[in-house]
């Protein structure tokens, strides 16, 4: 007879974020990159802290991201072709993984921009299981106990079966 499974340890992927570094012109230019890729407005992000050695300073403008949750699989798949499929296992974290794409023109179906030149963005992949809402809302927020967070080995074992991803 067939097992079945539990829907509520069911793993899914929860949202796709992309950021940028940067400070000024370099700033900008991400900016223009990652509208391009998503046909959203990124969120720019302010520092805290000085670091005289960088030429950071409180409350300046050093980084821009945007976060991805319609239509996931297709965008997910584009990006991990230009790293053919492949990651390591110390990109894979708790309940996510990362990594970098250098030069955006190895996206398939993105063409160089003269006004942007070559850069490179961040890529993160948030994992989630049914009931993650119960810690986020509201109004009669409840705990979520360490079970319920998704590890490297279930991280590894969706990438597997869903995107075809060799790990290193």
């Amino acid at each position: 007879m067939e097992e079945k499974q539990n829907p509520m340890r069911e793993v899914k992927i929860e949202k796709i974020v992309l950021s940028i570094g940067g400070t000024g012109e370099d700033l900008e230019k991400g900016v223009k990159l990652l509208k391009i890729l998503t046909g959203r407005k990124p969120a720019k992000k302010k520092s805290h802290k000085r670091i005289p050695s960088l030429g950071v300073r409180p409350k300046l403008e050093v980084g821009a991201m945007v976060t991805i949750r319609q239509n996931i699989k297709e965008f997910l798949s584009k990006m991990l072709t230009t790293i053919d499929n492949r990651l390591t296992k110390k990109q894979i974290s708790e309940n996510n993984f990362s990594f970098g794409i250098k030069e955006y023109i190895e996206i398939p179906g993105v063409e160089y921009q003269r006004d942007i030149g070559i850069i490179g963005f961040d890529v993160t992949v948030v994992f989630k299981r049914t009931g993650k809402r119960v810690k986020l809302k509201k109004t009669k927020r409840g705990k979520i106990p360490k079970r319920q967070a998704i590890s490297r080995e279930e991280i590894i074992k969706f990438m597997e079966d869903n995107f075809q991803t060799e790990f290193e």
